[in-house]
């Protein structure tokens, strides 16, 4: 079992797992005996695709190798963090006379690279993160230990269609702000006082074109010409710094 398995609360058997499905307790994913043929696991599978959970299909070894108690051919491996949804926290933010920043991560996958920039994003007091609900960064042990725990300090938020969610924000005040190398706008240009959702994207993809077109304005940090970008946690120290500043 690898540090990353290690670190996260397990929970086995059919019924155990129903439960928690059932009572919306968060999973990094669900693993299920690959040579189980049966509909033992159909109503599982139902509410996994309901809620969005990831389901892999694995030989039984991997299973034994997790836990040694009767599991029944299933072990759902839960989130050592509560997810949140944008909707249901932004308006709590404005009822306290803050003015809100979040971060929207697009295309984010390293667990590394999201807990180092869970690092800088509590060091500059951003009130929520954002990632997609299928394909996001996991939360496991090396995203925990990036972020030197600062993850349990800032409100992480899954949400499954970025492009409604930036349609959310925005219709609730909040300027959204795309940080991209091919922005012709430097970060001094924008009115950072203001309530505000910065977007970053992978350091190889980017951000999304749909995405992108959604915005109110894109920026970019002047850099050398001759680097082709930054890695995501620095640049979200930099971008970051710079609303604080402001």
């Amino acid at each position: 079992m690898n540090q990353s398995e290690n670190f996260r609360s397990l929970i086995w058997g059919v019924h155990p797992v129903e439960e928690a499905l059932l009572a919306r307790k968060s999973f990094n994913k669900i693993l299920v005996n690959k040579e189980i043929r049966s509909s033992t696991f159909d109503n599982i599978f139902k509410m996994c695709r309901q809620l969005h959970i990831p389901i892999q299909k694995v030989p039984v070894q991997k299973l034994n190798s997790l836990t040694r108690k009767k599991h029944q051919g299933i072990i759902g491996l839960m989130s050592p963090v509560f997810f949140y949804k944008i909707d249901q926290i932004l308006p709590t933010f404005f009822e306290t006379g803050k003015h809100p920043l979040v971060l929207i991560l697009d295309g984010v996958t390293d667990m590394r690279n999201f807990g180092a920039v869970i690092r800088s994003a509590a060091a500059f007091d951003v009130d929520a993160i954002i990632i997609h609900e299928v394909g996001g960064p996991p939360v496991t042990a090396d995203t925990i230990k990036t972020s030197a725990g600062t993850i349990f300090k800032v409100k992480i938020c899954k949400e499954r269609y970025l492009k409604k969610t930036v349609s959310f924000l925005k219709n609730s005040g909040l300027q959204v702000i795309a940080a991209t190398e091919k922005s012709e706008n430097v970060l001094s240009s924008v009115n950072f006082e203001l309530p505000t959702a910065i977007i970053m994207g992978a350091e190889d993809k980017g951000i999304s074109s749909d995405l992108l077109k959604t915005v109110h304005k894109t920026v970019k940090i002047p850099i050398n010409k001759n680097i082709d970008s930054l890695n995501i946690s620095v640049a979200a120290g930099i971008i970051l710094y710079e609303v604080r500043r402001t």
